[in-house]
């Protein structure tokens, strides 16, 4: 892999080297009673945006799993702009901003056909050694490398 040109700043969903997105069609069963997403399952939605990336990257859970890391969501953050509803396409982006201490991924979420924002979005996981269940502070190594980065001297 090559190594990944970082833009100057802050990474965000925009300029972030590490993104992918998924289109994904609102079913009936995904709608509460008013007619609309049910809230709920907005985090499914991203759970697959966030598959298509860490598959991306060649670290989906199986590889963190061999890895020897577990990586689970420790924080989790949405703001709705504007109800889905049956039969829309939508478009879940997903982006990583964030890796050197903990893994942060926001999301876009939007009409398929307009662009419109539906709503935005935030995860954080955190890097647990398997072997004694215990948090790592500073991301693993295995991390920086699929990144295309070098992890910094311990």
């Amino acid at each position: 892999m090559n190594k990944p040109l970082l833009p100057e700043g802050k990474l965000t969903l925009a300029n972030s080297p590490w993104r992918a997105e998924v289109e994904l069609q609102i079913q009936f069963y995904d709608l509460d009673p008013m007619e609309i997403v049910w809230h709920g399952r907005y985090v499914e939605y991203m759970e697959t945006a966030r598959c298509a990336l860490l598959d991306k990257i060649g670290y989906n859970y199986p590889a963190m799993k061999e890895s020897g890391y577990g990586w689970p969501v420790i924080d989790l953050r949405l703001r709705y702009a504007a109800p889905a509803r049956f039969g829309q396409r939508i478009k879940v982006a997903a982006a990583i901003v964030e890796w050197e201490n903990r893994l942060c991924i926001d999301y876009l979420i939007s009409d398929a056909a307009s662009g419109t924002r539906l709503t935005r979005a935030a995860t954080v996981q955190v890097a647990v050694q398997m072997s004694n269940h215990e948090m790592c502070f500073v991301s693993p190594p295995v991390l920086w490398h699929k990144l295309g980065l070098t992890p910094p001297a311990p």
